[in-house]
């Protein structure tokens, strides 16, 4: 008897007779099969928030790939690298909106590009004046 209320008694009939079934349930909110004349939505925002991340990391990967595959002499050109990926992602978080600046975006607008800035350059210093 889990779906009937808690004052209702074996016997539910009132006066005007036995309690009427409860009306049809319909699933509007299913998702419907796309049909053929309609058109397809945009692309999720929150999958495309991951592409400036993304384009980050792997610029930051290939410059540590690049110091460490030729070795203590082009540690430089690899930090240069390094360096240019996060001045890249502060441009990116300055330009892009934030639902699609994705992991980009930690703080404010604001504090998040300085501290892309500053590392950027922090990185690219090191990187000139290594040989």
């Amino acid at each position: 008897m889990a779906n009937r209320p808690a004052n209702a008694g074996a016997h539910s009939a009132g006066p005007q007779g036995p309690a009427a079934a409860p009306p049809p349930v319909h699933h509007q909110d299913y998702p419907r099969r796309s049909q053929p004349g309609r058109r397809r939505q945009p692309a999720d925002p929150k999958a495309l928030a991951w592409v400036p991340y993304l384009i980050v990391l792997a610029g930051a990967i290939a410059g540590l790939v690049y110091a460490a595959w030729h070795g203590t002499g082009y540690g430089g050109r690899g930090a240069g690298v390094v360096g240019g990926a996060l001045l890249v992602a502060a441009v990116a978080r300055l330009v892009l909106p934030p639902r699609y600046a994705g992991l980009l975006a930690a703080r404010s607008k604001a504090q998040d590009v300085a501290t892309f800035a500053v590392l950027g350059v922090a990185v690219l210093a090191v990187a000139v004046s290594l040989p």
